[in-house]
């Protein structure tokens, strides 16, 4: 008589440990040592952070870091991973992959679902216009206009929660995000300029930065919690780039002769954590 409540209690344990539930019980440097290789999240397609070259091999900032990350804390090899900003964190914890290195910004709401490393780069996100558009130059001229941005990321809430009125369209990445306001689907776009700047080169996009860069904030990898060893690991490769040279090396060659080592180097050791929920910090427009 006494056998099913047995049965239950089972099984409510069992749903709420780590062996029967699958959440990996290791730390993920233990894993990725074992495993040999470190599965890496980026976009893909977020020039010149990260994208598919024209063997469809990735590359770019993210992807050289990646592998010099990698290396120094002994994973061996790197599979990269394509997803997008709004699958990141859903993806770390369902295991899908072990690090997102992909210009993620620290903000309250994904603290509380993962961690994440000491900062590795810096981006200024800046106004991007089709050409000719005399219409917009600044924040202030955003209201009720058609602004596009990538979904998952801090641009999207800032434009939903800051800008009154504001169309807002969403898109996978900037890429899509450009390449749509160089067509007039929308009137402006809120993007990384050093990646605006990168794609109207490339492939010729009739768009232009206005104004100045009107926020720089600090990117960090993510990776699943409970893994304080892994988060060790990490942290010490990337104060050993920006260190012995590798990471200016690396940024100069992606990022139009960027140092990234000095830009790290100038900024708030805890800049990375002061991001406010997920909002750039701007008042309302």
């Amino acid at each position: 008589m006494k056998r099913p409540y047995a049965f239950a209690s089972m099984v409510l344990l069992c749903l709420t440990s780590a062996a029967c539930s699958g959440a990996p019980s290791k730390d993920t440097l233990e894993r990725v040592r074992t495993a040999g290789v470190l599965r890496v999240a980026l976009t893909q397609a977020n020039p010149p952070w990260n994208f598919l070259d024209s063997g469809n091999r990735p590359v770019g900032y993210d992807v050289d870091v990646a592998h010099e990350v990698a290396r120094r804390i002994g994973a061996g090899g790197v599979r990269f991973i394509g997803t997008d900003f709004a699958n990141f964190v859903g993806g770390i914890r369902a295991d899908r992959f072990d690090i997102v290195i992909a210009g993620q910004t620290i903000t309250a709401k994904r603290r509380g679902e993962v961690d994440f490393s000491r900062p590795y780069a810096v981006n200024g996100v800046a106004i991007f216009v089709r050409k000719g558009n005399t219409g917009i130059g600044g924040l202030k001229d955003l209201p009720g206009k058609r602004v596009a941005v990538s979904e998952g990321t801090v641009q999207a809430e800032f434009a939903r929660t800051r800008i009154r009125n504001a169309k807002v369209k969403t898109y996978r990445n900037a890429t899509l995000v450009l390449t749509d306001l160089s067509w007039g689907r929308a009137d402006a776009a809120l993007v990384s300029r050093l990646q605006g700047t990168y794609l109207a080169a490339k492939k010729g996009l009739a768009i232009t930065p206005v104004g100045p860069i009107w926020h720089n904030y600090p990117l960090s990898m993510s990776f699943r919690k409970g893994s304080p060893a892994f988060k060790r690991a990490v942290d010490s490769a990337i104060n050993d780039m920006v260190g012995d040279g590798t990471l200016s090396a690396i940024s100069r060659r992606w990022l139009n002769g960027l140092d990234m080592a000095a830009e790290l180097r100038g900024m708030s050791p805890n800049a990375a954590i002061r991001q406010s929920g997920g909002r750039l910090e701007r008042s309302a427009v």
